[in-house]
């Protein structure tokens, strides 16, 4: 496996990142890897590196460089203490929809530079946090967005204008959305409201909720780490990426 730091310049600054690919020589369809809240670090690095392994070049982005790079967190991080709740809104603020979409595009543009990236679709994985930016970059690049997977993302469907939920329209890629048990970020009636909108979207989807998962299960620090719904999950992925994107390779 090839590792390499790189940087990628956006419209709001520089937001640095990682470049994997195998490690014989080719052109590998391009995958966007956009990690949690917690960001870029050895856990995000080996579940890149794995997708890599199969045949693809994986971007792995710091997407809040804006407020700093690694590590993000110099504490734990737990959901309702008063620390953490100052450090997520520092790190979440910067990323309004309108910049998240200014971002995907630079990563898009970035990825599709690469000598090792295969002309043609692309995909787009995001975690927690980031599943909603994912919604985004597929929004934002219709043109070479194929396929987006999202691991226990949060806030896809609220009551909001600026909903992930209502960017469906401008969708063209294939979407799976793997869903957490008892998640207050996506609770049980928010992942039924999405379903509800993708059966009635013309485009194709998948959504499932994950038996006995809860939120971050696929992340290998997380404390909610489930090692077969993760090696599932990540099945579940590479199936998707390949149906989509192995036809640009």
């Amino acid at each position: 496996m090839l590792e390499k730091e790189v940087e990628i310049r956006t419209a709001d600054g520089t937001a640095d990142a990682v470049l994997f690919q195998p490690q014989e020589r080719g052109q590998w369809p391009g995958v966007i890897h956009l990690p949690d809240i917690m960001g870029v670090r050895p856990s995000h690095r080996q579940m890149a590196g794995r997708l890599a392994s199969r045949g693809y070049t994986v971007l792995l982005v710091n997407v809040f460089y804006r407020t700093g790079k690694y590590p993000l967190w110099t504490f734990p991080l737990k959901m309702g203490d008063e620390q953490s709740m100052k450090r997520f809104a520092e790190l979440a603020a910067p990323l309004s929809p309108e910049a998240m979409e200014r971002d995907s595009s630079a990563y898009v543009d970035f990825l599709g530079r690469q000598e090792s990236v295969a002309r043609g679709p692309m995909g787009v994985v995001g975690y927690c946090f980031t599943g909603a930016m994912a919604m985004r970059a597929a929004a934002a690049r219709p043109d070479r967005i194929a396929a987006i997977a999202s691991f226990h993302g949060g806030r896809l469907f609220t009551d909001e204008p600026s909903s992930p939920h209502t960017l469906l329209p401008r969708i063209k890629a294939r979407l799976y959305f793997a869903h957490a048990v008892e998640d207050h970020s996506m609770p049980k009636e928010a992942i039924e409201k999405l379903e509800k909108v993708l059966a009635a979207w013309n485009g194709r989807s998948e959504s499932e909720t994950y038996r006995d998962a809860h939120h971050g299960w696929t992340v290998p620090d997380s404390a909610a780490f489930n090692a077969p719904q993760a090696d599932r999950a990540l099945e579940k992925m590479a199936g998707l990426f390949q149906a989509t994107l192995q036809g640009g390779h």
